[in-house]
């Protein structure tokens, strides 16, 4: 069901923070979006940051429209009285459990997952937060799915920092295969870090954690991730070859 004005809906609050709201918007026959208000908090700038995210997420989903696995946005967000437009986004709401809390993950599960960020890297875009583990999801019957795009870059050239990004996008891939190989699932070899990897750890990481994570924090929680010490996901079958193309 495509969503309208006149669509009654069953609001549920998912996220409180000081960039905003994030809601599950359900209708009656049980279609399921999710809607992103970036109205910001009583902290200076957070309005303008959060809108600034949520513009650099519609970018990237507009450049992903019809590729399978990764949330599709819907051009007219409801809005409620005294919310700006340009400060409301309606996606599509991505079936699956996060990462660090599937209890069964496919053999080929990371291989299938790099697939679908060379996918992604093929419409120009780079999603540039794969290393939480909370933006990779476990679809249904085991297949990737990706979400959280609000520090996406799109890019109209195939230059070295698109390169350089997509490398560092593959990168996070293979760490996350990596620490879940070394549980059972195989060797995986890393690969080095490049020069925007090294630049990021020490310089844009560390604003990062101060200011953006920090103000962005749920209610004093951080970013999920599975403990070291687990528990950790049975290795199930492998899902074998791709569902087809990329593209519905």
């Amino acid at each position: 069901m495509t969503p309208g004005p006149a669509t009654p809906w069953r609001v549920e609050l998912l996220k409180r923070d000081t960039l905003g709201r994030v809601e599950r918007l359900t209708d009656a026959s049980g279609g399921c979006w999710v809607r992103r208000a970036a109205v910001g908090s009583r902290w200076p700038g957070s309005a303008w940051l959060a809108r600034l995210l949520l513009r650099r997420e519609r970018r990237a989903l507009q450049h992903l429209a019809g590729l399978v696995r990764v949330p599709q946005l819907h051009p007219e967000p409801p809005t409620v009285p005294g919310e700006r437009s340009d400060a409301v986004l309606l996606r599509s709401w991505q079936p699956g459990v996060p990462l660090w809390q599937v209890e069964v993950l496919p053999a080929d599960f990371f291989a299938h997952l790099g697939e679908l960020v060379q996918a992604m890297h093929d419409r120009g875009v780079c999603h540039n937060d794969l290393h939480k583990e909370n933006n990779i999801l476990v679809g249904p019957g085991g297949w990737p799915a990706l979400v959280d795009f609000q520090l996406a870059s799109c890019h109209g050239s195939r230059g070295r920092g698109f390169r350089r990004r997509c490398a560092e996008d593959l990168r996070h891939v293979a760490k996350h295969a990596a620490r879940y190989a070394a549980r059972g699932a195989g060797r995986v070899v890393m690969p080095p870090r490049g020069p925007l990897a090294h630049a990021w750890r020490w310089s844009g990481k560390l604003l990062y954690n101060v200011v953006v994570r920090w103000l962005c924090r749920a209610r004093g929680r951080g970013e999920p991730r599975r403990p070291k010490a687990g528990p950790w996901p049975r290795v199930g079958p492998p899902l074998g070859p791709p569902l087809g193309t990329m593209t519905p």
